[in-house]
């Protein structure tokens, strides 16, 4: 069985306070009590391609198991740890996330792909987002009867943990100033790494 849905969002915003709000959306520690969910994100990598000029970011994220409590309970675990995938196209203004979980996966896989574009009908003032999820609990013997519901509650789940999200991204626009700095931030750290790169090399070389 696999439980697949699509969410969409406007937010009234330009893209890029859109963007900048994402990326602090999980580390912003006044964020905490919303997204209690959460419970750690590291990031794992980062670089920058030079030709086509888009941002790629690879973050652990770990997170309460989002099962109803008797999963876990079979399970075992109520901790998860995801995998976010992120490719950020300044110039075409636009940003893709992909999230998969890396443990638990002998029980079920989710898939979670995040879009965020300029809206076409105000493209210049707000963003659309549109976010697409796939839920597959793996029928293990002791579930199989049950797999379909247990998709469900997990969908029910995922649904008001991406309502959380929106409000915090609302709050973070309400409650100071964000613009392109944030990321303008980490495309300069990007830079600066490959200068430095490029510097060791030519050394090496001479």
């Amino acid at each position: 069985m696999v439980k697949a849905y699509t969410q969409e969002h406007v937010y009234k915003h330009p893209w890029e306070r859109v963007s900048s709000a994402c990326w602090r959306k999980f580390t912003d520690p006044a964020n905490t009590p919303t997204l209690s969910h959460i419970l750690s994100v590291d990031t794992l990598n980062r670089r920058l391609d030079a030709d086509t000029g888009r941002l790629y970011t690879t973050r652990s994220i770990t997170v309460h198991a989002p099962g109803p409590w008797f999963v876990r309970k079979i399970v075992g675990q109520d901790i998860c740890h995801c995998l976010e995938s992120t490719v950020v196209d300044a110039r075409a203004r636009t940003m893709e996330l992909t999230t998969r979980n890396i443990s638990l996966r002998n029980f079920m896989e989710v898939e979670e792909k995040s879009f965020y574009s300029p809206h076409p009908d105000n493209p210049h003032e707000w963003t659309a987002f549109r976010q697409q999820t796939s839920i597959r609990c793996k029928p293990l013997s002791a579930l199989a009867s049950m797999a379909e519901k247990v998709e469900q509650r997990c969908a029910e789940k995922f649904l008001q943990n991406s309502a959380k999200g929106r409000d915090v991204m609302e709050r973070i626009f309400s409650s100071r100033k964000v613009d392109r700095s944030g990321l303008e931030h980490i495309f300069q750290q990007c830079v600066m790494r490959s200068q430095k790169e490029a510097t060791y090399l030519l050394a090496r070389r001479g």
